[in-house]
C-alpha cells in the first residue's frame, strides 16, 4: 500500500467538488479490458494519465485526494450491492461524523443518499497518519434502521437520487418521453383515434 501513497500527483484538488469534477471526466473499465489481468491495482498517478479503471482505481485517487486535503479519510473494500460483489470506496470524517464517498457515483450531487449506504459491507479499510499505516478487519454489522428513521430516509434517497437522474444524467432521449407520455394518455393501451 505505501506505494501507492509515495508518487506525487499532478492533479492537486482543493474541495470535495474538484475530486468529483475530475472523476466525471474518467471512464470506468475492467481490469481485463484495460490491462488483460483479472484484477490489478492502478497506482493513482497512472490513473491520473489514463482516465480509465475500475472501482479500486477510482477509490485509490479520491483516497490520495482526501488525504492532501487533511481528511482522515481510509480507502475500503468489501461487498456492495444484492449480490454482494467486491467493490472498493472511501470513508471520511469530518465534525465526528462519518461519510461514504462512492467514486463511480461522481455525478450524484453533494451528498450521497443514507439509504444507498446499508449496501456497503466493508471487510478491510487502510489509513494513513502521514507517517504510517494502519489496516483494519471490518465486523459485517445487522441492518440497525428504525421503522421511525424509514420516512427521513426516504425522502433522502428520493431527493440524492432524483437528482441524478433528472439533473445530472444527461436529458431523457425524446423517443422514451413521447412512449411515456403515450402510455400516460392512453392507459388501457387502445390504438389512437385517427381523424
Amino acid at each position: 500500500m505505501g506505494s501507492y501513497l509515495t508518487h506525487p500527483l499532478s492533479i492537486e484538488c482543493k474541495t470535495i467538488r474538484d475530486v468529483r469534477k475530475f472523476l466525471c471526466t474518467c471512464k470506468a473499465v475492467s481490469d481485463k479490458e484495460q490491462f488483460g489481468k483479472d484484477e490489478y491495482w492502478q497506482p493513482p498517478e497512472d490513473f491520473e494519465k489514463t482516465r480509465k479503471g475500475d472501482c479500486d482505481d477510482f477509490a485509490l485517487w479520491t483516497w490520495r485526494q482526501f488525504l492532501s486535503m487533511d481528511y482522515n479519510a481510509r480507502f475500503v473494500v468489501g461487498q456492495h450491492g444484492r449480490y454482494g460483489t467486491g467493490h472498493a470506496w472511501v470513508t471520511f470524517e469530518k465534525d465526528g461524523k462519518g461519510y461514504l464517498v462512492e467514486p463511480q457515483f461522481r455525478g450524484v450531487g453533494d451528498t450521497f443518499p443514507r439509504l444507498s449506504t446499508l449496501n456497503y459491507h466493508p471487510k478491510f479499510s487502510v489509513a494513513w497518519d502521514g507517517t504510517k499505516l494502519s489496516f483494519y478487519s471490518h465486523q459485517d454489522l445487522a441492518k440497525n434502521v428504525r421503522i421511525r428513521h424509514l420516512p427521513v430516509l426516504l425522502l433522502d434517497w428520493f431527493i440524492g437520487w432524483g437528482y441524478y437522474w433528472f439533473i445530472t444524467l444527461p436529458r431523457i432521449p425524446y423517443w422514451l418521453l413521447r412512449r411515456a407520455l403515450r402510455k400516460l394518455t392512453n392507459p388501457a393501451g387502445t390504438p389512437p383515434s385517427v381523424p
